[in-house]
């Protein structure tokens, strides 16, 4: 079983999807705003935002028939902390190598 912090590094794997999110970290936007900005089909747009809302790192609004897409703060958090694990980590291996040398 993955937990959403996986998925959340699975979803942002892709290319496509990192250029969906870039945009919405910008502002929230429609699928149809999307696909204008982005060389992708409404089809691709909706199936990348579909992956990016299982993994937690976007969710959406209706607003009459349309779908509001913005970023999960909460999302992309856990991304953040992960990425603070690892650097905290290296810092400390670094750290405990130099004293050693001393």
């Amino acid at each position: 079983m993955t937990t959403n912090t996986e998925a959340a590094w699975t979803a942002v794997a892709d290319p496509s999807r990192r250029r969906i999110l870039e945009r919405l970290a910008e502002h929230p936007r429609t699928v149809a705003e999307l696909t204008r900005e982005l060389a992708l089909s409404q089809p691709a747009i909706s199936q990348h935002l579909k992956v990016l809302r299982a993994a937690d790192i976007v969710a959406y609004t209706a607003d009459g028939a349309r779908h509001v897409y913005e970023v999960r703060p909460d999302g992309l958090a856990a991304l953040r902390d992960d990425l603070d694990r690892f650097w905290r980590t290296a810092l400390g291996n670094f750290r405990r190598i130099t004293e050693e040398e001393r």
